[in-house]
């Protein structure tokens, strides 16, 4: 973080500064900002924050002990260290972050990105981030810091060195982007795509478009809205950027897609080849992430990095040294013999889809095809179909082996049943230690196997003991 006084902390956040020891109110603190008492380092400020299971205040001793010098707090506590008290630790958290990404902002040295979508969302936080690394200090979320707590924590991480943020954006209600992205207002606000992913706390799919629509209307003034033209729903939010002066760019495979395109997709099992084509310029592109569907995550990120003065060809060295996305987003293990694709940190009805379909574009003759499926959480009333469909696709597409894990998702079983999955191509397990025994003794060589389900299932794990067990 930014050097701040504990006199300057105390007014972002609204809050009442209580100098401990020798401090004063002109005391200066710039360490690293966290809500966890075992990551803070010296001279570093907890956020104790009340949560489901504990209490942060709980643990201001401890973060004395990693050496924190500022504790922000929801009533004092008795500690050597201190301590700003608030009426809410996370609101204070917003604050201290608006104040510090503001103060960098005005120096004319940063530029912000903020990305949101219904998938995709870390895949392309992390290519972007990849490329403009190479242009400058470049601060991105760890894993998926995108709520409330998160990506605060992300954006209090600039300094006056930083020449990109890179913010993403996860809701699962209302205003919840709103909020995330006032905190900053972007220069470029990317929308990769509205699905159905999260649709219960949003009630609906329109109401999810809605909600992702919060990033354009939060852009800074004159900013760039980088938009999916192959999406319908996000390219209906073109007339909301021309209501904050904002351009757009689009990107996508179709026609629509005038500034950055993908053409000649061609998809193996070591990665995706495309040209693409930025504002007429051309280039081949070979991306090591598995899955056609990141293509568009590429191009998203091409988009925003070319509007922030990246030229096309670096965009393109850059992410063609990018080997996965995320540890259990397409992560490829096992072995040439046993090819397990691990992909279950978060699962919709879309990305549910498209890891199916690259489970069957993989697969060469004479290798067999294994789904390991799990649930797809917060679908609300949408569950039980969403479900089905799954398991309809994946008979559709010819996947030999159907593995599906847990009550939450039998549904998925039955409905590949019905459609014609009966000489046991597909399976059903309660837990997924049932599910490992039997693809233990079931695979074979040449065998690819998808393990995907939703981040709360927990069937990455299941996906990691077969990656251990087939290396």
């Amino acid at each position: 973080m930014i050097a701040l006084t504990i006199a300057q902390i105390a007014h972002a956040v609204a809050g009442e500064a209580r100098p401990a020891g020798d401090d004063t109110l002109e005391t200066v603190v710039s360490g690293v900002v966290d809500t966890d008492s075992r990551l803070i380092e010296p001279g570093g400020i907890f956020v104790a924050k009340p949560g489901e299971d504990t209490d942060g205040h709980l643990f201001v001793d401890a973060a004395v002990e990693k050496g924190a010098a500022l504790a922000i707090v929801e009533r004092p506590v008795e500690a050597s260290v201190s301590q700003i008290v608030v009426p809410s630790a996370v609101a204070a958290l917003a604050d201290l972050a608006r104040e510090v990404v503001a103060r960098v902002k005005a120096s004319g040295n940063l530029r912000v990105v903020g990305i949101t979508g219904s998938n995709g969302k870390t895949t392309t936080k992390n290519l972007l981030a990849r490329i403009l690394e190479g242009e400058g200090e470049t601060v991105a979320p760890k894993a998926s810091f995108n709520n409330e707590v998160g990506a605060p924590l992300t954006m209090l991480r600039v300094t006056e060195s930083t020449r990109f943020l890179v913010s993403e954006f996860g809701a699962s209600a209302p205003g919840e982007i709103a909020r995330l992205a006032g905190l900053v207002e972007p220069d470029v606000g990317v929308v990769l795509m509205v699905g159905m992913a999260h649709a219960a706390g949003f009630g609906g799919i329109e109401a999810t478009l809605n909600a992702k629509s919060e990033l354009v209307r939060a852009l800074h003034s004159g900013g760039t809205a980088v938009l999916n033209a192959d999406d319908a729903r996000v390219a209906s939010m073109a007339p909301i950027a021309a209501e904050r002066d904002a351009a757009v760019r689009w990107f996508g495979r179709g026609p629509a897609a005038t500034d950055v395109r993908a053409d000649d997709v061609e998809v193996t099992a070591s990665g995706t080849t495309c040209v693409v084509t930025a504002d007429g310029e051309s280039s081949p592109l070979r991306l090591r992430v598995l899955g056609e569907h990141h293509v568009m995550n590429a191009l998203a990120a091409i988009a925003a990095a070319t509007t922030l003065g990246v030229s096309l060809a670096d965009a393109v060295a850059r992410l063609e040294t990018v080997e996965i996305a995320e540890r259990w987003r397409m992560q490829p293990l096992g072995s040439d013999r046993v090819r397990i694709i691990n992909d279950a940190y978060n699962a919709s009805p879309d990305s549910m889809a498209a890891a199916l379909r690259t489970l069957a574009q993989i697969a060469q003759p004479g290798e067999r095809t294994v789904a390991v499926l799990g649930a797809m959480t917060e679908l609300g009333e949408h569950a039980e179909e969403e479900h089905d469909r799954v398991g309809l696709l994946a008979v559709r597409l010819g996947i030999q082996r159907i593995v599906v894990v847990g009550p939450e998702a039998r549904r998925m079983y039955l409905e590949a049943v019905a459609q014609g999955s009966w000489d046991n191509e597909a399976v059903f397990f309660e837990t997924a230690d049932e599910a490992f025994e039997y693809l233990r003794g079931e695979l074979r060589d040449g065998d690819r196997v998808l393990v995907k389900s939703s981040n709360a299932v927990g069937l990455r794990f299941l996906g990691d003991r077969l990656g251990e067990s087939f290396s």
